[in-house]
């Protein structure tokens, strides 16, 4: 069920490929559901009982609603009905693997790792929440070691471990409200972090995020990774430039070799850091896969360059909430390039719980332009508006900051007023990614 989904879809390829005959529903024909059926899998829109007749097994994700006609009908008719955390989790046990956890940095962190695994020639297999450019697909088929984004707006993550967790950070996202996919408590969400931890091998934790450790307590064996000095795997003497950064690799205070992430941002640093460390710890060359992620573009909607536009830089990001967001600000500034946000909040929660941070994350682009909230099936919250967020950044003086709901006066705008020397960045979790589209399709 949901076999257009990011996760999903990629459940779908990895089980064609063991030898299972995989079909799916959800609700909308897309882009990824057309792709899907092109590689033999068959895809139905719309939801239906009638979905489960002939069929062994159902996967669904924790979201769905129990009463759901397809799950009710599935279970009248003696189908077994598995969660996906309970496949994934079948997936890590079944070999070497690696888990990456955390609330920022998953997707890219996952594809960099599996990257850089290829490159060494490890032959990974792959589950990731976004597209990877050298692979075309969210998942890839290997005999090497198994890489997994592990996800913790499901719950049931934390009954899960692997052989090597990849602790990026954790913050508050997924908290609160009455959602299947929220946790009701912060403290709730970070002692799942841990279980997860607990329950594997060893655990590759990030030496710059404050209260890492803590969390790690349960883990058999530590190890950290950072800028931080005292870290296991060290970056240190970066060389940033508008296009990425260049930088060292110490373990344990010896060099390994030199390295480069050809995306912008202290954050990519860490995260290019964390897969040359999963590297060296599954034994692969450290200048091959140090190439191979230095030939790395990011994965979809992860700093995703879309175009030009009279000269301007067009990226989509799916930063949608502070930490992400302000990381993608500097990045941006990191270019050199006068740095225009339009943003999408994501989530009528999401936005009551944030929005001062995620103002005073978006004060440091030169323009920025809000859309309305993305409500992502939530219904609204009174007093909860976009305009929470520009007022304050105009409070806090900010002198080029607009509420602008109608997407085609943004267009306008931006196609009116772009120049060279710009980069615009599409920012959020919702479908703001269609106006980067749009704006480099129209490209002068």
């Amino acid at each position: 069920m949901g076999i257009g989904g990011i996760g999903m879809s990629a459940f779908a390829r990895l089980l064609r490929s063991r030898g299972h005959h995989v079909s799916g529903c959800d609700a909308a024909e897309t882009d990824l559901t057309r792709t899907l059926e092109h590689e033999g899998i068959t895809v139905t829109v719309g939801h239906g009982a009638a979905h489960v007749a002939d069929i062994d097994v159902l996967v669904a994700s924790e979201a769905v609603p129990k009463d759901h006609p397809e799950l009710v009908a599935a279970r009248e008719a003696g189908v077994r009905v598995r969660p996906r955390m309970e496949l994934l989790g079948e997936l890590l046990a079944a070999g070497p693997s690696v888990g990456v956890i955390g609330t920022h940095g998953k997707t890219t962190t996952t594809s960099m790792i599996a990257v850089a695994l290829e490159g060494a020639g490890l032959d990974p297999s792959a589950f990731v929440g976004g597209i990877v450019p050298e692979f075309g697909s969210n998942a890839r088929v290997g005999h090497g070691p198994f890489v997994a984004e592990v996800d913790e707006s499901d719950r049931a993550f934390a009954e899960l471990g692997c052989e090597t967790a990849v602790f990026t950070n954790a913050e508050d996202d997924h908290v609160g409200g009455n959602q299947a996919t929220y946790w009701e408590t912060v403290e709730e969400q970070h002692a799942g972090f841990a279980r997860f931890v607990a329950h594997s091998r060893r655990v590759l934790l990030c030496a710059d995020w404050p209260g890492l450790e803590a969390l790690c307590s349960g883990a058999a064996q530590q190890l950290r990774y950072g800028l931080s000095e005292g870290a296991d795997y060290r970056a240190v003497d970066l060389r940033p430039d508008p296009e990425g950064t260049t930088f060292k690799v110490l373990y344990q205070d010896a060099p390994l070799g030199q390295a480069r992430v050809g995306l912008p941002g202290t954050h990519n640093v860490q995260n290019a850091l964390a897969a040359l460390a999963v590297a060296h710890l599954y034994g692969a060359d450290f200048e091959r896969a140090a190439s191979a992620l230095a030939a790395f573009g990011g994965p979809g909607r992860r700093w995703q360059r879309m175009g030009t536009f009279k000269g301007a830089l067009i990226i989509d990001d799916y930063a949608h909430n502070a930490t992400k967001v302000r990381a993608a600000v500097e990045a941006a500034q990191q270019t050199g390039r006068r740095v225009r946000v339009v943003f999408q909040p994501h989530r009528y929660l999401r936005t009551q719980q944030s929005w001062p941070r995620l103002a005073d994350a978006l004060m440091g682009a030169d323009e920025v332009l809000v859309l309305d909230i993305a409500a992502a099936s939530e219904d609204p919250i009174e007093g909860i508006h976009a305009t929470l967020i520009t007022e304050r950044m105009t409070a806090q003086g900010h002198t080029a900051v607009h509420y602008r709901p109608e997407r085609a006066d943004v267009l306008r705008h931006l196609r009116g007023t772009a120049q060279p020397d710009d980069i615009i960045v599409t920012m959020g979790a919702g479908d703001v990614w269609k106006l980067a589209r749009e704006l480099s399709e129209g490209a002068q």
